[in-house]
């Protein structure tokens, strides 16, 4: 059974991520809505902040943002370029909820949590970097809603620590996600084995939020337990916001769900044994044949009787009690061997 009570033990939960690639157009985020369900997403996930909610306005150098991609700004800067306008959200929801899609929230101070209770989300989202603010992981739990942790960056004491304020604190369920904060990120330094652990030791779902160029990493963690798959969309890498450099378009994201949906089924249950289909295969199993004609009282030898496809004969594990025991009748060549030519 889930750990969780939103999440299906036999499906993977998969969030479309719009982040900042609405790139501050209403138009353009109502239009993401629409590609994710298209793309046969289960949720879609926008971030509530503002610059001030998240920093101040300094230029001093501990505020200068150094990243290949966002680097030459402060970080004032770069939120104000990316946030999503509040007086959107009951519209979005709306949008989202009339297509059949979860619409929930990365949320970044209590203001937004407040918020995002007055739109009636059904959980919240902690990015990596806020796991170690506790007293937001403290406010959000006294929602009573289940909480999303995303883990980059974090140590497993850090891990614990936020984890027992969630449950310490009225969280109804939590979901660790396995992350990666560095965008995009090294396939290579996912440690996806850690995401098991992390179930067993804190006895909850786990998931991944996936910052790579690729769907491998994603449809890899669903074959190892994970229940959520979080990605980053955007419409077009043309449009340059400050995340579509490392977001999937609309065919990437779709070839990504398709393809856990297909490892999720191929996953399956454990069974032994033939399935229906292989029923019509069973005859090219190998099985003893006569490979040329054996007389009457002819003795059995590893010339006259081999193992060879197709089934029919004997199976294969009987060569050795056949081996010099002489043939009752005449066998033609090609005739499969059964008890009773054996004397």
């Amino acid at each position: 059974m889930p750990k969780t009570s939103f999440l299906n033990n036999n499906k993977c939960f998969i969030v479309a991520e719009v982040s900042a690639n609405h790139g501050q157009d209403l138009k353009t985020a109502i239009k993401m809505i629409k590609e994710a369900k298209r793309c046969g997403a289960d949720a879609v996930k926008f971030q509530v902040y503002t610059p001030d909610t998240l920093t101040i306005n300094s230029d001093k150098k501990y505020f200068q943002v150094k990243h290949p991609k966002w680097g030459g700004q402060t970080l004032y800067e770069l939120y104000k370029k990316a946030y999503t306008p509040w007086d959107w959200l009951k519209k979005l929801k709306k949008v989202a909820d009339d297509n059949g899609l979860i619409f929930f929230s990365t949320a970044y101070d209590m203001t937004s949590v407040d918020y995002l209770e007055e739109l009636e989300v059904p959980f919240h989202k902690v990015s990596s970097f806020e796991l170690v603010d506790i007293p937001l992981i403290e406010y959000m739990a006294k929602t009573k809603k289940p909480l999303i942790l995303s883990t980059g960056m974090a140590s497993l004491s850090e891990i614990k620590e936020a984890v027992d304020a969630a449950k310490g604190n009225g969280a109804k369920d939590v979901v660790l996600l396995k992350c990666v904060s560095s965008y995009p990120a090294d396939p290579l330094e996912m440690n996806l084995r850690t995401m098991p652990d992390m179930a067993d030791k804190f006895n909850v779902d786990v998931g991944i939020s996936d910052h790579t160029l690729n769907s491998g990493v994603s449809v890899a963690a669903v074959a190892l337990g994970a229940k959520m798959v979080e990605k980053h969309f955007t419409l077009s890498r043309k449009m340059k916001t400050p995340d579509s450099f490392f977001s999937s378009e609309p065919h990437e994201l779709k070839d990504l769900i398709d393809n856990i949906r297909i490892a999720e089924s191929a996953i399956g249950k454990i069974r032994y044994g033939i399935t229906e289909k292989e029923k019509e295969s069973r005859i090219f199993r190998r099985s003893l044949f006569a490979v040329r004609d054996i007389k009457k009282g002819e003795i059995f030898t590893e010339e006259n009787i081999r193992a060879i496809r197709p089934a029919g004969g004997l199976k294969p594990k009987y060569m050795k009690f056949i081996l010099k025991k002489k043939s009752l009748k005449n066998i033609k060549k090609g005739t499969p061997i059964n008890r009773g030519f054996i004397r």
